[in-house]
């Protein structure tokens, strides 16, 4: 029986025939090991199945495993057959080997002996053993490889969660700022309001109020004849005028606020102090209406007095919304 070639001992591991003819081609048929390392790397490539075409001139298993000036120690020696080496050891195990005349190892190809049955499942088994270790070591790389990506994505899932916070940080941030300001600019107008109605109040109090006690001319002119009794004949007495009005709100949760206003001031002073000394939601709009009977007043009521409006001396209003 003639010694197993490494395209053989593929084949009797079972390789595939195709993928074995490539491997000991692309490997230059330097041993065993060496088409069991391209195979176990290139078993996932597209085109590993593709029928192979040998170059011209290439036997494979032929004579370039017999014809190699340099052959390969150990492992490529077991996996390529019995080399010079390997046969001195044998003999001097005592195996029984083909010998020169003088008893010292031949070198020749006459040299070599076939292989027996046991010594081919050895030869195999050896392979096989080869075989596992290489798997393993691609086992345990390809699992530190995996290790690592996840290591990789977590950092990237982590950066990505540190930038996602911070825009909401930035956003959050944008917002409270808007809000205050806008708090802030509400504040300053109902200021401006209450500056302005403070302001008509002094000049209505200034135009309409008169001012200091009556002149010495006037005290020395004589007195006027006291009015007639209502029991005397002549015109009927005139309306008393009232300078002041005394108004009560009616709040929408049913309390009720009640201030004193001049005559002279106009319905948006009673507004304001609704919306400074109520209850009302902030932001929320609402007007004022009379009960009795029901008027809505709109925005143009309120610029216009409160005496010319009907709500002098006293009044009552209620709160609506809008």
């Amino acid at each position: 029986m003639a010694e197993l070639t490494t395209l053989e001992s593929l084949l009797e591991m079972g390789f595939d025939r195709n993928r074995a003819e490539k491997a000991v081609a692309n490997t230059g048929n330097q041993g065993i090991e060496q088409a069991m390392d391209w195979l176990m790397e290139h078993e996932n490539d597209p085109d590993i199945d593709e029928p192979f075409v040998p170059p011209v001139g290439n036997v494979l298993g032929g004579g370039a495993d017999s014809q190699s000036t340099t052959e390969q120690p150990s492992l490529a020696d077991t996996a390529e057959g019995f080399t010079f080496s390997s046969l001195c050891h044998r003999l001097h195990s005592g195996d029984r080997i083909g010998t020169a005349g003088d008893g010292s190892c031949d070198n020749d190809d006459s040299a070599k002996i076939p292989m027996s049955e046991d010594e081919k499942l050895e030869q195999v088994r050896r392979l096989e053993e080869l075989m596992r270790v290489k798997q393993a070591e691609r086992r345990e790389r390809e699992r530190a490889e995996e290790l690592e990506h996840e290591k990789q994505r977590r950092k990237h899932g982590q950066e990505l969660q540190q930038i996602r916070q911070k825009l909401q940080d930035d956003d959050m941030k944008k917002l409270t700022d808007q809000r205050m300001k806008e708090k802030m600019e509400d504040k300053m107008a109902r200021q401006r309001v209450k500056d302005k109605i403070a302001r008509d109040r002094e000049e209505r109090a200034q135009k309409f109020g008169g001012g200091g006690p009556p002149s010495t001319a006037a005290s020395s002119q004589p007195a006027q004849p006291s009015p007639p009794s209502p029991t005397s004949h002549g015109p009927p007495p005139t309306k008393k005028e009232y300078d002041e009005s005394r108004i009560q709100v009616r709040m929408l949760d049913g309390s009720t606020l009640t201030a004193v206003f001049k005559a002279q001031e106009p319905l948006a002073a009673v507004r304001v102090y609704v919306q400074v000394n109520g209850n009302t939601p902030e932001g929320q709009d609402f007007t004022l209406l009379s009960p009795y009977p029901r008027h809505v007043y709109t925005e143009l009521d309120m610029e216009k007095p409160l005496k010319e409006l009907g709500l002098v001396p006293s009044a009552v209003l209620v709160v609506a919304k809008k």
